[in-house]
């Protein structure tokens, strides 16, 4: 039987704070629009940015998309989205709002990609600098991993690896090299994998929101998380390969602190094995083990850390009886980082504040505004209800980013890089007032729209 969710809980009631709602969507867009003109002025006085033109994200400004005539396709869905995604969020079973929530975040990517033409697709990932152009370089795998890290670092008489590639732990090359192996090979099914496993990403969320939070709150958030505007990157990006796999990390850990027993010390090890499978796609996804420990100590357990912590070890150890040991891949990346003309011409200071404006960007309005209603109910003292609970997740996610952001190795592009922090932020609009939220859905939508349309995101 369906619940009832027509009267949210108490924690939910926040109070008519419209006005907060709008200063705080305001701040973001002030962020975002002071951000780019800024952007704007260091260019036009010799800075490089590298972002194409398109700040404080990645992107290329222009009045018109290539395929005109695929616009109404986007625009007629986004109608659908904001007029009946909240009533199927109340209304369907749980097991076919997950299931539709990843199918409708892999469908509105993919309806805003094809704006630039149904190539768009896979193109992201064909060009010189990304994971495909080293495919063929691949050989017996033990060999591969053992003096990977001699070919990330320029070194005369030798080859250096892609762009992509040379600042990742190997673990993406050789994803890609699998399906490669298996017959998949090319830029078309790779971009399947990584929007399936982007999209995929929807469910494990809501899961978790609510393990957490309750399944009126997860239910609340669905649109919000289903929809944002960083469903942009995840077609196509092989961040969001990156997203789906730490995501379903993250999920497990926190399914398994709500199972005691063998039950719970099975997903406590998948979740683990996950989440170092993670470390070997990204150095960044180091990170995440902020949000892992979140998860697992909100809910007032220990043991499923100690479980996970195993399957990461394995998977570390794994990788270093093959020849790769990850803090020596870390330390080169670090350096290549440090020593790469991008990194060198990017301004700090400007960085710092257009890092926080992409991610407004990607979050979308909506999740700017739920900081009002959010705050309040904090201040109600709701932490040890299971929505005060669930404010654990954009708060964890949070200080992953400004982690990130002051450990200066990333400076723009992080409306992808932060892909995995930041899809833990939209549940938070599951605390926006009833009278308000189709608005904000409505909000959502056309930003989405607005940046795949005008601003042509490069990836």
């Amino acid at each position: 039987m369906t619940p009832s969710t027509s009267h949210p809980p108490p924690p939910l009631r926040a109070r008519n704070d419209r006005r907060g709602q709008l200063l705080a969507a305001a701040a973001g867009a002030a962020l975002v629009g002071g951000c780019a003109a800024w952007g704007h002025w260091l260019e036009a006085h010799g800075e490089r940015l590298h972002l194409s033109g398109g700040q404080p994200i990645t992107g290329q400004g222009s009045p018109l998309p290539p395929e005109l005539a695929l616009i109404p396709v986007p625009v007629l869905l986004g109608i659908v989205i904001v007029w009946w995604s909240m009533r199927w969020a109340r209304a369907w079973r749980w097991r076919r709002l997950l299931a539709g929530s990843g199918v409708g975040a892999a469908g509105w990517a993919v309806a805003l990609a094809v704006t630039d033409g149904p190539a768009a697709l896979g193109a992201p990932l064909t060009t010189r600098w990304e994971y495909l152009a080293d495919v063929d370089r691949v050989g017996a795998i033990r060999p591969f991993l053992a003096t990977f890290t001699d070919h990330v670092l320029y070194a005369p008489g030798e080859f250096q690896w892609a762009t992509h590639v040379a600042g990742h732990p190997p673990g993406a090359l050789l994803a890609f090299v699998g399906l490669d192996r298996l017959g998949l090979g090319g830029a078309g099914w790779a971009a399947a994998l990584c929007i399936a496993a982007g999209a995929s990403a929807v469910p494990a969320v809501l899961v978790t929101v609510r393990l957490l939070g309750g399944e009126v709150t997860a239910r609340r958030a669905a649109p919000f998380v289903t929809f944002a505007p960083a469903v942009l990157w995840i077609a196509t990006s092989a961040d969001a390969l990156f997203l789906g796999v730490s995501a379903w990390g993250i999920c497990a850990l926190a399914s398994s602190a709500a199972r005691p027993g063998r039950a719970g010390d099975g997903l406590a090890l998948a979740g683990g094995v996950l989440l170092g499978a993670a470390l070997f796609l990204s150095y960044g996804l180091t990170l995440v083990g902020v949000l892992a420990v979140a998860v697992v100590t909100v809910q007032h357990r220990l043991r499923p850390l100690v479980v996970g912590a195993a399957g990461v070890v394995a998977v570390l150890a794994a990788f270093a009886s093959l020849g790769f040991w990850w803090l020596d891949g870390l330390r080169i990346a670090a350096a290549r980082v440090r020593e790469g003309p991008v990194w060198m011409d990017r301004p700090w200071t400007y960085f710092v504040f257009a890092n926080l404006a992409a991610v407004t960007v990607a979050v979308g309005p909506a999740t700017v505004a739920a900081l009002a209603p959010a705050t309040a109910a904090i201040r109600r003292r709701a932490g040890s209800t299971p929505v005060g609970r669930a404010v654990v997740l954009p708060a964890a996610a949070f200080a992953a980013i400004a982690v990130a952001v002051a450990s200066n190795l990333s400076r723009g592009e992080v409306e992808r890089i932060y892909l995995p922090f930041l899809v833990w932020l939209l549940p938070m609009a599951a605390a926006l007032p009833d009278r308000y939220r189709r608005g904000w859905l409505a909000a959502q939508v056309a930003v989405a729209l607005a940046v795949q349309l005008l601003w042509h995101p490069g990836w």
